[in-house]
């Protein structure tokens, strides 16, 4: 299965990602999730950003905008992260911001607008990442 970033809102069927080969970090999570729940294991949908600090050509798929990828449930150890855009599991790389039984509920940015058709809309969004000593 090979990445390709698309416009297009939603999320591909695992069906439809498996036919074309081809997906964004949305469709390989939520084909890893339909995966993981065909072996009778729990999965959600996580959305976030992707630590790309490293940069260059070893810089993770999906750096520098939202990232998805799927929890799964592995009794006795609770949930476990799993990358299947970049083939990680867990770390810091990881940051969450929601988490939910279906990619549809997971739209990090809905809304509408009414105004003028000139005005253009933009927006950034930065995340800085940094060690945090433990307090005990």
């Amino acid at each position: 299965l090979g990445y390709s970033s698309r416009e297009e809102m939603g999320t591909q069927s695992a069906a439809e990602t498996i036919t074309k080969g081809l997906g964004t970090c949305r469709d390989f999570a939520f084909l890893f999730m339909e995966a993981a729940r065909k072996f009778g294991f729990a999965a959600r949908f996580v959305t976030g950003y992707l630590n790309d600090s490293a940069g260059g050509p070893d810089a993770p798929v999906g750096g520098g905008a939202t990232h998805a990828w799927a929890d799964v449930f592995v009794p006795g150890e609770g949930w476990i992260e799993f990358d299947p855009t970049n083939r990680i599991t867990a770390g810091s790389a990881l940051i969450r911001v929601a988490t939910t039984r279906k990619p549809s509920q997971a739209s990090p940015i809905s809304g509408s607008f009414d105004g003028a058709g000139a005005v253009c809309l933009g927006l950034s969004v930065s995340v800085d990442v940094r060690e945090v000593e433990d307090a005990t």
